[in-house]
């Protein structure tokens, strides 16, 4: 690129953006590039950051598997997957702007701290240009902020709450996962067609981030079809047994348990909560009812038969039928004899609409790459047409309501689709009042 653009976020030369009071990296010194770690020598580094070790490392190593099979597609290898489902066609499989896909991993073993570290030294040592990943929103947060100060492109995995794209927004970084409030904006309507309007919901919600703005969104909106929240009481994320948790339960006068836990976390709870017979109980004249309100096929696989009837959301399924998603599906299953999780999906969707996003601007340029994803519309990923908001950086699609299965076949089908809701129903203003608090602010190319 040779001539000079005005965009809002400065001027491009040559790629190269301009504009005035973007922050200084605190680690990086050299001026020798126009942006930080631009790719020399024919190679292109991404990172891939995920919980290898932890509560959520089944996610995070599901996540690792597409993430690989994302750079063989990317790199002309393999039968391509979504490359040619995507509704852009600027991606060629002869990687990106004509450099090969390289990648380094980390694991964020579900620390902050940790996932901080090892994405600092994939930055820093390994010259990533862009970084993936994660399986909690605290891990998102604290790696989201850092590349903003470092100057390179955050493309967030698993991350559900709100604080993502709402208070702890920035202009480096970019969810297509879903969040709490559509996951309330879903459930709702579903659950008082099945369980009626006068409930009583007891939560248990996982200390952080993610579990405070599921529990404050799935809480307004069942409220908001007349359920009363009885109690919310907090859990350790490093909690193995929930039992001193559930017992309580039985003496709130509470007919819905609502478990705002994931991973591990939630296999554990839910399995404390069978044991004890919630599920067998009648509370207020009315059959007790449990609720997991973020789900995920490796959660359900397990927890086995417990999650039988109980309701949740999702942000994909493998068993959707649109041609991103078959495509995708069909890759992944033949290189690793499974189907791919939500979490790999968006960990996959996320490198791919990185790629294309520089082969659209042309550069590898943050700046670039942001404005070329702000406000992007696409289909063929899987989750059918949808939206980059350039407000906050939130994907916009369709969300999947789902129960688990009551006659499960084999250990893959073990949830089953009850809603596409569609996206009218989960947008919000930008300025609602649960995504309030932060400033996008302004992109950062850092060198």
């Amino acid at each position: 690129m040779s001539h000079i653009k005005t965009t809002r976020r400065g001027v491009l030369k040559g790629g190269a953006a301009v504009g005035v009071g973007l922050a200084t990296p605190t680690f990086f010194t050299s001026m020798a590039n126009a942006y930080t770690n631009a790719p020399t020598g024919g190679s292109v580094t991404l990172g891939f950051n995920v919980p290898q070790t932890g509560p959520y490392a089944d996610e995070g190593n599901d996540e690792l598997l597409a993430q690989q099979l994302a750079v063989a597609h990317l790199n002309g290898e393999g039968d391509g997957g979504c490359l040619s489902t995507f509704t852009s066609k600027a991606l060629k499989g002869n990687g990106i702007l004509g450099n090969k896909v390289t990648f380094v991993t980390g694991d964020t073993q579900t620390k902050s701290d940790a996932a901080r570290a090892s994405a600092k030294s994939m930055i820093e040592k390994d010259g990533a240009i862009m970084i993936n990943g994660g399986s909690s929103s605290g891990v998102a947060i604290a790696v989201q902020g850092l590349c903003q100060d470092a100057g390179v492109i955050f493309m967030a995995g698993l991350t559900h709450s709100n604080d993502t794209t709402g208070k702890d927004k920035k202009a480096n970084g970019f969810r297509h996962f879903f969040n709490g409030y559509m996951s309330g904006a879903a459930l709702a309507p579903v659950l008082e067609k099945e369980y009626g309007k006068d409930r009583r919901a007891y939560h248990l919600t996982a200390d952080y981030t993610w579990g405070w703005t599921q529990q404050e969104s799935i809480a307004a909106a069942t409220e908001g079809v007349g359920w009363e929240t009885v109690n919310n009481v907090l859990t350790p994320l490093a909690s193995t047994d929930f039992s001193s948790y559930i017992a309580p339960v039985l003496n709130s006068g509470a007919d819905v348990l609502v478990l705002n836990h994931y991973g591990g976390n939630m296999v554990n709870s839910l399995t404390n909560a069978i044991q004890f017979g919630l599920l067998d109980k009648q509370v207020n004249g009315k059959d007790f009812k449990i609720v997991v309100p973020l789900y995920s096929e490796l959660m359900a696989a397990g927890a086995g038969e417990n999650i039988k009837g109980v309701f949740g959301s999702m942000n994909w399924n493998w068993q959707l039928q649109d041609d991103g998603t078959k495509a995708f599906v069909k890759s992944f299953g033949e290189k690793y004899g499974k189907p791919p999780s939500n979490s790999a999906q968006t960990c996959y969707a996320q490198t791919l609409l990185y790629a294309d996003a520089c082969e659209r601007a042309g550069t590898h340029n943050p700046c670039g790459v942001a404005e070329a994803l702000e406000g992007f519309e696409f289909d063929g990923l899987g989750n059918g047409p949808t939206l980059y908001r350039a407000d906050d950086h939130q994907c916009f699609k369709d969300v999947l309501v789902v129960k688990g299965a009551e006659n499960p076949t084999n250990a893959y089908d073990t949830l089953e689709i009850v809603e596409k809701t569609p996206r009218a129903q989960v947008e919000y203003a930008p300025d609602h009042p649960m995504f309030a608090g932060g400033a996008l602010g302004d992109c950062n190319p850092g060198a």
